[in-house]
């Protein structure tokens, strides 16, 4: 933060002394009829970007106080208590709405909906942050071809889809299927890997959906 501070007041001292040496052009070749507005141009150009430095220096002053801020605050507090007060990640749950569904219903369930509950060490559901893998398997087919197809969701979107309802809280993942299966004629077995970022930890759980 210290250099990208100091980065930007040498850049706008710079722009300062182009300027002024501009001012001095213009006064120098006033009497020319083919520079000023050039100059004008060259100059107007000059003071927003002025502008622009001169808020980019308060901006960097304000976030470099509040980090100075944040770091007296956390080197004041007890070596235990940095990491105690973060959810714990116990397990990953697989909840019973998971299934298929037909959403424009024309009788064929193209979309496959995953729900899915962190849960922490009081057995709370946690917005816990991390990525998702999730597979779908077909574990009775006889021709050895039996995983269907697989998905993997990243954090950023990930945290996107929360779900919270009166009844139930939990993620909600959402993929299509219509090219995988054609006709819910047997089991289906859902498999899930959740690598949680604030431990490290990998969740594995399942779930198999009946027709």
């Amino acid at each position: 933060m210290k250099t990208k501070y100091a980065q930007l007041h040498a850049i706008c001292h710079t722009l300062f002394a182009v300027f002024a040496g501009s001012l001095l052009a213009v006064a120098a070749g006033c009497d020319s009829a083919d520079r000023p507005d050039l100059l004008k141009e060259q100059i107007n150009s000059l003071k927003q970007e002025k502008t622009q430095l001169t808020r980019q220096i308060k901006q960097s002053g304000l976030e470099n106080e509040k980090l100075k801020k944040q770091i007296q605050v956390l080197s004041g507090l007890p070596a235990d208590a940095k990491l105690k007060n973060f959810y714990n990640l116990q397990r990953v749950k697989i909840t019973g709405y998971t299934d298929f569904y037909d959403k424009d219903k024309d009788g064929l369930k193209e979309k496959l909906i995953v729900y899915i509950q962190p849960i922490d060490q009081d057995g709370d559901v946690v917005k816990a942050a991390g990525s998702v893998d999730v597979q779908l398997w077909n574990l009775n087919r006889p021709d050895g071809n039996a995983l269907l197809g697989q998905w993997r969701v990243e954090p950023d979107e990930l945290r996107k889809l929360w779900f919270a309802t009166l009844i139930t809280i939990n993620y909600r993942l959402t993929f299509d299927v219509a090219d995988k299966i054609e006709k819910l004629e047997g089991p289906l077995t859902v498999k899930l890997t959740f690598t949680d970022h604030l431990s490290g930890k990998v969740f594995k759980e399942q779930k198999v959906i009946e027709p």
